[in-house]
């Protein structure tokens, strides 16, 4: 057995793919491009993939990661060669790697990800308004965020996931959108979304931002210590 790790991305083309039809996809370009895929034993037997963290339906992604269980090696190359053309578009693959027979589920050591968030200002809005609103929220050492899920509703405190301050720049070109930079913890009590995030922003900090018409980009997922940041294509 083999575990072999890939890097691939999730452009605007499958954003709205649930990552259960997403994961279906992929299990499908791996039998298209006869992978020596495992699978497991019983009366249902399903192929051996596992995904470093979901995500959330209507984002784009530079960095997803999975790891297959392949019954032998194949070299690195013809792993490659083989499964590109099997993957639909919108689904890049990025890096391929095998990992150690000691090394740990990718949902086990998965602790950080990053986005970037494309957002239009309100009509009238001007860039300083944003800026003092994004100021205001990092200063605050808790945000209270009613958090709503099929489990029902529940109060969390927002900062407690966050690794470094909101970061905000203009787009270069003249629209009036902003970039937001988040970076967030992914903790086994769970995390928060960015679009969760950009709501907060907007209704307990003021942001001046047309939030319907944003656009989310997950840029990383890593491993840290608090220190290093790793990818886990680099363990």
């Amino acid at each position: 057995m083999a575990r072999l790790r890939l890097m691939i991305t999730r452009g605007k083309e499958v954003r709205y793919v649930s990552h259960l039809d997403f994961a279906g996809t992929i299990e499908r370009a791996i039998r298209r491009a006869k992978l020596p895929a495992a699978y497991s034993e019983g009366f249902n037997p399903h192929m051996k993939l596992a995904f470093a963290s979901a995500l959330a339906v209507g984002v784009t992604s530079d960095a997803e990661y999975l790891d297959i269980e392949l019954t032998e090696e194949l070299d690195l190359a013809s792993v490659e060669t083989r499964l590109k053309p099997q993957l639909p578009e919108g689904i890049g693959l990025k890096a391929a790697k095998y990992m150690g027979k000691r090394s740990q589920a990718l949902m086990a050591v998965v602790n950080l990800a990053t986005y970037e968030i494309t957002v239009p200002l309100a009509t009238g809005a001007v860039w300083e308004t944003a800026a003092a609103s994004i100021n205001k929220f990092n200063s605050e050492t808790k945000v209270i965020y009613i958090k709503e899920s099929p489990k029902g509703r529940r109060e969390i405190d927002i900062k407690e996931y966050f690794a470094a301050p909101v970061a905000i720049r203009p787009v270069t070109d003249k629209q009036a959108a902003i970039i937001i930079g988040l970076s967030i913890k992914i903790t086994p009590e769970g995390s928060v979304k960015p679009a969760e995030v950009l709501t907060a922003l907007a209704v307990n900090f003021g942001l001046p931002i047309d939030k319907d018409n944003a656009l989310i980009n997950r840029t990383g997922l890593y491993v840290t210590d608090g220190r290093v940041c790793r990818s886990p294509i680099e363990l």
